[in-house]
């Protein structure tokens, strides 16, 4: 089942972090905005997916163009296929890479766990 959820994304003194107005308590933060928009969409996937399995039909999605933003946020729309998330249970793994390897991958905002889950999927498949 596909979902797009506006999405409204606000950066303040606090960093960077984005709110669903349709999907109530649902938000995420994130060191830049590639960051804070894939955990938007891992949140809004989590978010349905658990409207879902309780047997609530998820809220009907604002319209992008009514939405009245504040200063300094922006409406952006978030989609996810919440199949692909059913019966997927996320794990903490602990790796060990040099002290050089880290900084130049956090200089260029690289995200750690997708870089890993792609590269698992290369090598398993």
């Amino acid at each position: 089942m596909l979902f797009i959820y506006p999405a409204i994304i606000h950066e303040d003194s606090d960093g960077i972090w984005a709110e669903f107005p349709d999907l109530k308590n649902c938000s995420t933060f994130g060191d830049s905005l590639a960051d804070v928009l894939q955990n938007a969409t891992e949140a809004m996937e989590l978010f349905v997916l658990g409207l879902l399995e309780n047997g609530i039909q998820p809220p009907k999605a604002t319209d992008i163009k009514n939405m009245h933003l504040a200063k300094n946020t922006f409406a952006t729309l978030i989609k996810s296929d919440v199949n692909l998330a059913k019966n997927t249970k996320s794990v903490k793994k602990t790796l060990t890479i040099p002290a050089w390897l880290n900084q130049r991958a956090l200089d260029k905002g690289i995200n750690f766990s997708k870089v890993l889950q792609e590269a698992l999927i290369a090598k398993t498949i």
